[in-house]
This record gives C-alpha cells, structure tokens and sequence, in this order.
C-alpha cells in the first residue's frame, strides 16, 4: 500500500507541466553590425554586445562606475591602478576567466582593425601581478579609468584563440568567427543570429551577479520601417521598441496598454565637413576643397536654423546645441553654447570671398535609421543650404552602409550628420575621438580629418589634469579654439523616446543604453 502511494505521488509531479519561459521581444529600425564587441563603437552596438560581454567595470543605473569582472580596485600612484578580478567568474562555455583574458583583450582593443583602442588611448600598459591582479599604468595621472575601462569589454583569450579570432577584422573587408558569434561571461548568452533579421539572446544561468531581470529570452528584431514597427507593439507582436518616431508619440501614448518612456540624451547630433582631402570626393568643386577654407564652413554654419529643426522637425524633442557634448557631459559650459543667429547675407558674402558666388554642389551623407529623424534633418539642411545657393544632395541609407562609407577606414563622405554620446560622460572621449587629429589610438571617429596642433596639446593636458578648475579652463580653451575653427557643425542632443507594454519594467539611462539585465515582465 505505501509503495502505491509512493509511485501514485511521483507519477503526479512527472505530470506537472514545466516552467514556462519568460520571452521578452522587442524591435529597432536597425541591426548590430556585429557580434565582435570591437568592430564599432556605436551606442546600439555597444549596448547591445554588454548584454553578452563585461568589462572590469561597469555602468551602474546613475551612470557611475561600479564593480564588474573587476570587485575591487585601487590607485597606488598617480599612474598606477591595481584591479582585482572577481573570483570564480566562468565564461560563458564553462571555463574560467582569468587575468590572462584581461592581458590579452587589451592587446585585442589596441590592435589592428579595432575600433575601440581609443576607449583605452591614456593606458600605457596592462600587466599581471598575480593570478588575481592586473596592473594598469596610466600615461599620465588619469581621475576617471575606472568609468573609461566600463568601454573595454573582456574577451576570452581562448575562444578567440580556438576560433581563429585573436586579431580584429573590418567588417565588410573581412570576416571571422567573433564578427558573426560571440561568448562571453555577461547575463545572457547568443542563441540565434540572422543579420538584419533576428537574433536572440538566452539567460546565463551561470552568471556570477544576483539577476535583477526575470526575462528566460530576448528577441531582438530589426523592423525597418517605422509603422510596421509601430503597429508590431500595438498589436503585442513586439513587447517594446527602442526606436519609437516622434509622430506617434502621442499614439501610443493614448493606448491603453502602452507606457511612453522619455528623457534627455547626452548623445550630440553633429555636421561634418571633409577638411582632409585637397579635392572632395562628392562636389561640384574640383581641384581643390572648399571646406578647407573657414570662411566657407562659416558660411555653413549661418545658413542652418536648427531652432527650427528642433522646433519643427523634431517636434521639440531636441536641445540645440554649438557644442560638441551637452549638459550631462563633464565639461560642458552653458556659457559657451550660443549658437550663431542664422544670417543668409553674411553667409552669401562669405562664400562669394572665398570664390564661391554662385555656390556649389556637394553630397551630404546621412543615415535613415540610426538616430531621430535623421534623414528628415538632412533634407531639411539641404534646403536651408539651398538659400544660399548650396546644392546639397542627399544620400540617405541604412546605418550598416552609411558606417561602412564614413568611418575608418574608409571615411568616404564629403559632409555628413553623424552623432556621439562620449562614453566615459566627459568631455575628454570626445576631444580624443573627435577633435584630436588622427593617429595611433586617437581621432578614430574624427571623420572631417579636422586637425589644430592645440587641440592636440590640450587633449593630453585635460587627460592628465586632476583639478577640476584647471581641468575646465582647458576644455573651455578646446570649446573655444574649435567654435572659432568652425571645424565642426554641432547641431542638438536629441530626447531618447521608447515605448512598452505596461506589464514591462525597463530602466532608461541618458547614454541610450538598452540593457536587459534591467528587464523585468509581470
């Protein structure tokens, strides 16, 4: 009777049906260009590879840097740091990870073909003190390494090693096993991959931090087209979109099911203009280029209103802005961020001094799916330019194309909009991505070639400055040398705007970040 009872009972427990997984699907207008965390740094690729891949820190809710695959840390001298790495971490396919990774991923970012060596430009050399610490020398007294290491992500040495991966590839010029896998030790792992399609995320369930998500699965759609997209989450196909268009705000703010989720973003849209060429590769204009004359980017720079891009275009949901970081920014100065009055009679008159009286016709270059808007502003440029005789033609295409033209290598553009959110949240990732003149770890994304000697000199001096007065007069010197160059046309800090179901809880950070490891489902 009791062995009965006993087999009675089990056969009930066989029969209980299984925990159903927690699916969470959300849609962008765009795809990651690659799985390689170091192929692009781009904030919809950054924030979507630190899902699968970790740093020594990492970005806490308040944008502060905290523990990561690193628990501790600290500074022994002014250009020495020790960090601890966190005991009992495993990679993703079970094994350890050790100091060694870390050695080696830093001679992966700083090699060839990286896109990210920048992220680590002030660091001079990492080395192992033990199993358990990793020393990093500094190349000047640095005050914020721990919030730059939270942009070098660890790769497994081998992994990489096994697959054939140790070195970078330019995606689009080559290929190899990172750029379409990945592995890593972060909260979820890669399940499935169809470019431009589909890829989904899976749970790490051996990860070694306390999940605040309860999310089983995320899949990751790329849904081009903004009404399709749009109609995806009000019919429940989608569960969020991180890319909502600022027509249908007020939409989906009235249905019933949906919360709008809005804040500022730290991320600068910007105007770029060919500096480096003596002939510009798309223009009217030959033998030589006329964005190497200042008189001319001034004139630019007079003919766009960009209150009426932010007021009209964007539907208010944009800050206009003459630099190149906004408020959030460590080193922005609302003093210095007036921008020039639209004036179409100095600007005819500048470009008639120049040798352009009859103006010219040159390509302007813009992405239609990576940042709000975006092609809507540049058509709206290319009228504002056609008020003084400017010809601007644009060439609006997916974000994957639009990269692979304009940036390093290639940088194949004459003018182009482009945006940034500096990484670090200070003004320093921007004047050594941006302002610096290109070179070894420096100017990666500078894709003007813009080039001044004392912005050069003054990027090294606000690396290695600690006092924050001194450190803010040198970056106001920056703002100020680069506004009288006119070498850059920066025009407003765009709203981040995502939509969800209401049963879906999200946290929203200023760096655009979409990070699942905050997702929670009820």
């Amino acid at each position: 009777m009791r062995r009965t009872l006993l087999l009675g009972l089990a056969t009930v427990v066989l029969a209980l049906p299984a925990h159903a997984a927690t699916v969470f699907k959300w849609a962008n207008d765009g795809d990651v260009r690659a799985m390689d965390p170091y192929t692009l740094d781009e904030t919809v690729q950054n924030s979507f590879l630190g899902n699968i891949y970790e740093g020594l820190t990492r970005r806490s809710k308040q944008l502060t840097a905290e523990p990561a695959l690193s628990d501790k840390w600290e500074q022994t001298s002014p250009t020495i740091w020790h960090f601890h790495i966190r005991q009992g971490v495993k990679w993703q396919d079970g094994t350890p990870f050790t100091v060694d990774d870390v050695l080696f991923s830093y001679k992966r970012i700083t090699g060839k073909n990286s896109q990210l060596s920048v992220e680590v430009t002030d660091v001079k050399d990492i080395r192992k003190v033990d199993d358990q610490t990793v020393e990093i020398e500094t190349k000047g007294p640095d005050a914020i390494l721990p919030m730059q290491l939270t942009s070098m992500p660890i790769m497994s040495q081998k992994w990489c090693t096994d697959h054939d991966a140790v070195e970078n590839v330019i995606v689009g010029s080559g290929d190899n096993y990172a750029i379409r896998n990945a592995m890593g030790t972060g909260p979820f792992r890669l399940a499935s991959r169809e470019a431009d399609r589909r890829t989904v995320l899976a749970k790490n369930r051996t990860w070694w931090d306390k999940p605040e998500f309860n999310i089983d699965e995320a899949e990751f759609t790329v849904i081009s087209n903004a009404s399709t997209r749009i109609a995806a989450l009000l019919s429940g196909e989608v569960d969020m979109v991180y890319s909502v268009p600022i027509q249908d705000i007020d939409r989906l703010k009235a249905a019933d099911n949906l919360k709008v989720i809005a804040g500022p973003e730290l991320r600068t849209i910007w105007l770029g203009m060919d500096q480096a060429r003596d002939q510009l590769l798309f223009s009217s204009v030959k033998g030589k280029n006329p964005f190497k004359d200042e008189r001319v980017r001034d004139a630019f720079a007079l003919a766009i209103d960009e209150d009426a891009i932010a007021s009209r275009v964007m539907r208010g949901q944009a800050r206009p802005t003459w630099e190149m970081w906004g408020p959030g920014v460590n080193g922005f100065n609302p003093a210095m961020n007036t921008r020039p009055k639209p004036d179409l009679a100095k600007a005819k008159q500048l470009l008639a001094e120049a040798g352009y009286p009859e103006g010219f016709q040159v390509q302007l270059d813009c992405p239609n799916d990576r940042y709000v808007n975006d092609a809507q502003i540049c058509t709206a440029i290319s009228a504002m330019l056609a008020r003084i005789n400017i010809k601007a033609d644009v060439f609006a295409r997916s974000k994957v194309q639009f990269f692979a033209d304009t940036n390093y290598p290639n940088f194949k553009t004459s003018f182009f909009l482009i945006g940034w959110t500096p990484s670090t949240l200070d003004a320093l990732n921007v004047f050594q991505n941006i302002l610096h003149t290109r070179g070894p770890g420096v100017g990666i994304v500078n894709i003007p070639g813009y080039s001044n000697p004392k912005i050069d000199a003054l990027t090294a001096d606000i690396g290695n400055t600690l006092d924050p007065a001194k450190r803010q007069d040198l970056i106001n010197q920056g703002i100020k040398i680069v506004q009288d160059d006119v070498g850059f046309l920066p025009l407003h800090q765009q709203t981040i705007v995502w939509a969800a179901k209401k049963n879906v809880d999200v946290a929203q950070t200023a760096d655009n970040y979409f990070q699942l490891r905050w997702v929670t489902m009820k």
